[in-house]
């Protein structure tokens, strides 16, 4: 850029009161869930999967909440299986499948094939273009965080593949509109990193920086839209980030708590999950609206999930 070029002023938008407040702990993990046009998130903390029929312009009683007795940290559908029945969670131990009707739950892989490591739980994560289940592990809530955690892939067996380590907290990992580049935010490194993405066969390579943050706050999950933004949301600095597909800054939405943790495309509509905060923690009102989701439109639409393939040798009704 010359000296006498200036950078174009960045988009901006703001978001003053909660689409649905239902005062989660750690609230993450939004998933559009087609089939019924209705959004999925998690209480990680509280060990909740929320579903929100989008149908119902009441909020407040459109909301469906099954109650574990595991952390569920994300979720996704699974191909050729309806998501009113059953669906994939990111749980303590592995990903598992959850029956929506009985709110009980089958590991179909551990990160672990020997003993599970009490001092993880799984964290963000999501399925690529070939199927497969990208999720990392980080120190489980309560515990010293350490840099002890994995980014695993699973690829529908009952076998987990580690494809990075040291990590402490790693997030969402997400796909460019041609599926050629793979985003992954690594959140204490304040950083988001690039892979070539082979299509064929579902290698990655070449990492490099695409995006490091300065701010206070540490870059969380993100979604990916039909233009090659990514929307990243940043914990602690009440912020969404729009980073243009050459990992420039191109625009901010801001909202009324700090520990904003990650969005959700419904059509050109974002949905944003927020965690908790404590009382000395921010202003009366930032702490009075932490844990709940908002909406924005940003005018532009995100890209479809891809779905899990869960090989019938270990479930034979997908």
């Amino acid at each position: 850029m010359s000296p006498t070029e200036t950078k174009p002023e960045l988009q901006q938008w703001s978001v003053t009161e909660p689409f649905l407040h239902l005062h989660c702990g750690l609230g993450e993990g939004p998933y559009y869930e087609a089939a019924t046009h209705s959004l999925r998130f998690v209480d990680i903390k509280k060990k909740r999967v929320h579903i929100v029929d989008l149908n119902n312009p009441n909020p407040e009683t459109a909301v469906e909440t099954i109650q574990l007795d595991t952390p569920v940290t994300v979720t996704a559908d699974i191909e050729g299986v309806d998501p009113r029945d059953r669906i994939v969670i990111g749980a303590k131990y592995g990903i598992a499948a959850l029956d929506r009707r009985t709110g009980k739950y089958e590991y179909i892989a551990r990160f672990s094939a020997d003993a599970d490591n009490e001092r993880l739980r799984s964290n963000d994560g999501a399925v690529d273009p070939h199927g497969r289940f990208w999720l990392g592990t980080m120190t489980d809530i309560g515990l010293d965080l350490q840099p002890e955690g994995s980014v695993f892939l699973f690829d529908g067996t009952r076998t987990a593949r580690s494809m990075r380590h040291p990590v402490t907290i790693p997030n969402s990992v997400g796909w460019s509109p041609d599926a050629r580049t793979l985003y992954f935010t690594h959140s204490t490194e304040r950083t988001v990193f690039a892979f070539d993405y082979d299509r064929a066969t579902g290698d990655v390579s070449n990492e490099r920086v695409f995006y490091e943050h300065h701010g206070p706050g540490e870059p969380d999950g993100f979604r990916v839209d039909v233009e090659g933004n990514l929307w990243q949301a940043v914990y602690g600095e009440s912020c969404v980030l729009k980073i243009s597909p050459g990992g420039e800054l191109v625009g901010e939405i801001r909202l009324p708590t700090k520990n904003v943790t990650c969005p959700q495309f419904v059509g050109t509509e974002l949905f944003i999950t927020t965690a908790g905060m404590q009382e000395g923690e921010g202003t009366t009102e930032e702490v009075e609206l932490s844990g709940a989701l908002f909406k924005v439109d940003v005018g532009v639409k995100g890209l479809d999930p891809f779905l899990f393939k869960l090989s019938k040798v270990v479930d034979p009704e997908s």
